[in-house]
């Protein structure tokens, strides 16, 4: 009986539902964003004219030292580029071995409605970037593709908008930058702060209640994002959802030339899985469990290793991965530059000193996490944004008597939360999806809004 009503009902163009409150405005800004959002590439661009003007304005710098500023910092992050660049690919490799593959896979199977779609997708992102950002990214890409595949009644522009919005809570996982930043021995401010431990950052009970509080409710608004109206739905176009297939089949051993045996042969990646495994073994004994972008490649890359079957299973892997990332090289830089004009000129230092002014010793974690969210706009990056607030914001601290931690957890969170609202991290996400930016930035401006109000609860209670 249930079924046959649903049926009815769909069939019945006379039977008309209405849009909640919050789907209409989520739909309002998915207007916007359509119409008046550009190119990822584009936006970067613009933030690179803003900071340009900013600094002229606001501070002491000519144009030419903004030109000089801008250049000296274009290419000062290529290692740190390299390091995002690898961590996406590894992820995205290791996404697509056979048993995560069937895993990911088998959960998404289990998606038979609209809403269990958005929860399945929304809770997965969730999980994997409390684990890594990365990985954060790659799994909300790949379930996207696969719960639209299986649900196609879904707007798949909210689909995509729930799995991105996922990515909000990474700053308060295992790959938090500032955190990780000021645990490590020899980091610099350890003279000003000492070493803060993750039991102090990580673990604190703030940073856990903002952790539990959006991966508990945030599924649930995203659902309510949703268009309850089917012709208010973008339906998905299966030809963007085309799976990635990697064969992970054996070659019959008695068919191969010796050459072609080492290929095939498990043990060749197994012998590098397992010395990745020694290597991880002895650095975990030595320093604890100490996280830098590194060691998290490390892991990504001896995981790939161990599950892959060959050396041609892995190349295929690393090949499709890799696919999605030319436009962190491409972008990045103007990024970096941006940073450079705002180091070089002082605006980054005129703006946290404007903001954190306006504080006490009540409301700065909540200043902080402003300033972060702004400063996020023009440098998406949780270290590069760290190294030029933190010289402000810790000292400052330290001074009205702050919890250093609660400032290290602050800034983590601004960082995270304007993400909602800056394309470059959903880039290579939307690569694997399937949508351009502005197909899905406007439903994700709903999160932006939600967890800021979260974040600014727990910010000035605790």
């Amino acid at each position: 009986m249930e079924e046959t009503a649903k049926k009815v009902e769909l069939q019945n163009p006379q039977e008309r539902v209405s849009n909640n409150p919050i789907s209409m405005l989520a739909m309002f800004f998915a207007k916007v964003a359509e119409k008046w959002l550009p190119d990822a590439f584009v936006f970067a661009v613009i933030l690179t004219l803003i900071a340009f003007g900013s600094g002229i304005v606001l501070t002491e710098s000519s144009p030419l030292d903004m030109v000089v500023y801008w250049g000296d910092g274009f290419w000062s992050l290529l290692t740190f580029t390299a390091q995002i660049i690898t961590t996406f690919v590894m992820s995205y490799a290791l996404a697509l071995t056979k048993p995560v593959s069937k895993l990911l896979e088998k959960t998404a199977s289990r998606c038979t409605s609209p809403k269990s779609a958005i929860f399945v997708v929304t809770f997965s992102s969730l999980i994997a970037s409390l684990i890594s950002w990365a990985l954060g990214l790659v799994v909300a890409g790949i379930m996207a593709r696969l719960v639209g595949k299986k649900v196609p009644e879904v707007d798949y522009r909210v689909l995509v908008a729930a799995g991105y919005s996922g990515f909000v809570i990474w700053e308060g996982g295992l790959s938090s930058s500032p955190s990780l930043f000021v645990a490590t021995e020899g980091h610099n401010f350890q003279d000003l702060v000492g070493i803060i431990p993750t039991s102090d950052t990580l673990f604190s009970v703030m940073n856990i209640v903002l952790v539990l509080l959006i991966f508990f409710t945030l599924p649930f608004v995203m659902y309510l994002i949703h268009p309850k109206r089917p012709e208010d739905r973008m339906q998905v176009d299966p030809s963007i959802i085309k799976e990635t297939n990697i064969s992970h089949d054996q070659i019959k051993a008695e068919k191969l030339n010796p050459n072609e045996k080492m290929d095939n042969s498990r043990l060749t990646v197994l012998a590098g899985g397992l010395l990745g495994l020694l290597y991880l073994g002895y650095q975990f004994y030595l320093n604890g469990f100490s996280l830098d972008l590194n060691i998290v490649n490390m892991m990504f890359l001896t995981a790939a290793l161990l599950l892959y079957g060959n050396v041609k299973e892995l190349g295929n892997g690393i090949k499709s991965a890799s696919g999605s990332v030319g436009q962190f090289a491409l972008q990045y830089p103007f990024y970096a530059g941006i940073m450079g004009m705002l180091s070089a000129s002082g605006l980054a230092v005129w703006l946290s000193t404007n903001i954190a002014s306006v504080a006490n010793a009540d409301t700065l974690p909540f200043f902080s996490f402003l300033s972060a969210g702004l400063l996020n706009m023009f440098i998406p990056s949780g270290g590069g944004q760290w190294a030029v607030q933190a010289p402000i914001m810790l000292p400052t601290a330290v001074e009205m008597g702050v919890n250093p931690a609660k400032i290290v957890t602050a800034v983590a969170w601004g960082d995270a939360w304007t993400n909602m609202i800056q394309p470059f991290w959903a880039i290579p996400m939307l690569a694997i999806a399937g949508l351009r930016i502005r197909d899905m930035m406007g439903f994700a401006t709903i999160t932006l809004l939600y967890t800021g109000t979260i974040m600014t609860i727990v910010l000035l209670v605790f």
